[in-house]
């Protein structure tokens, strides 16, 4: 311990920990990511000086949190490197709480609150990842399968009234509305000559479309009664714009809340005029 450290060495040793994992972990995914090697490698230099910083403090070495570094290594795997970087900072910025006191002992650690804020932000806004030109394609399919599938669940719940018929009934408007959306989703990048390829853009949309559609038609096959699967089905639709919006808000360093009750509002206003709509075909065809 030096420098007089012991009234606050717990939070600087938590600080030093956070750093040496930050900084293993973006050695690991410079050796991984070679097309953003140059910019990992920066930030992760950035970060062993943080390091280096709090150890003159403490005087001793500390060992990364291994468990930490896997868990973000598999994150990266699963949900993108861009994804990862923007979490991994936000864990970091959030930290920062505890740095803010230690500027009362320690004024030099205001400025590592100033690089974390500033410098790694712009570095990280240079890593480049292809997948995430598609986001939008993604977008796409995605919000039209839950807008136009929640409100023709909703519509012919009322109208039909049995769960095989109003899956059978799903399913095929589903998967049409899919290749629909991907074909046009084609012929729109293509058009517009975007810097994504075409067939990729409609396989991202149609899968997407696809994918939300099985997911909201699963109460239909698994349960009897069509009022609860329609309510269960509408509560997986809310899962899926939270777990959606929540990654994009990661991502693009934006507000989740806004977009996610402006989607939640869209997706279950027109559940609720196609319930009224099928309500309305029931009484006046049957």
């Amino acid at each position: 311990m030096t420098k007089n450290t012991k009234p606050y060495l717990k939070e600087v040793l938590k600080a030093q920990k956070l750093e040496i994992t930050v900084y293993k972990i973006y050695q690991k995914l410079a050796q991984r990511y070679s097309k953003n090697r140059a910019v990992l490698e920066q930030i992760a230099e950035q970060e062993y000086q943080h390091y280096e910083f709090w150890k003159g403090y403490t005087g001793q070495s500390v060992a990364p949190d291994h468990f930490k570094v896997f868990r973000f290594m598999l994150i990266t795997r699963v949900l993108g490197l861009t994804f990862a970087a923007r979490l991994l900072e936000k864990t970091e910025m959030n930290a920062q709480h505890s740095y803010q006191q230690l500027t009362q002992h320690i004024p030099e650690a205001a400025k590592i609150i100033l690089e974390e804020k500033e410098h790694e932000q712009h570095l990280i806004d240079l890593i480049r990842e292809d997948q995430l030109k598609y986001a939008g394609s993604v977008v796409l399919g995605m919000n039209d399968a839950l807008v136009e599938l929640t409100g023709a669940l909703a519509g012919f719940t009322f109208a039909l009234q049995q769960n095989q018929m109003i899956a059978m009934v799903g399913l095929i408007t589903g998967i049409a509305a899919s290749l629909s959306m991907a074909a046009s989703e084609y012929l729109a990048v293509k058009t517009d000559n975007q810097d994504k390829q075409p067939l990729r853009s409609a396989v991202y949309t149609g899968l997407s479309y696809i994918i939300t559609v099985f997911l909201l038609i699963l109460p239909y096959l698994s349960g009897k009664n069509p009022y609860l699967s329609l309510a269960t089905s509408l509560l997986i639709a809310l899962g899926i714009i939270m777990v959606f919006n929540y990654y994009i808000a990661i991502i693009k360093a934006t507000k989740f809340w806004k977009r996610f009750l402006e989607m939640a509002s869209i997706s279950l206003g027109v559940a609720v005029i196609s319930f009224v709509i099928g309500y309305l075909v029931r009484h006046s065809f049957l």
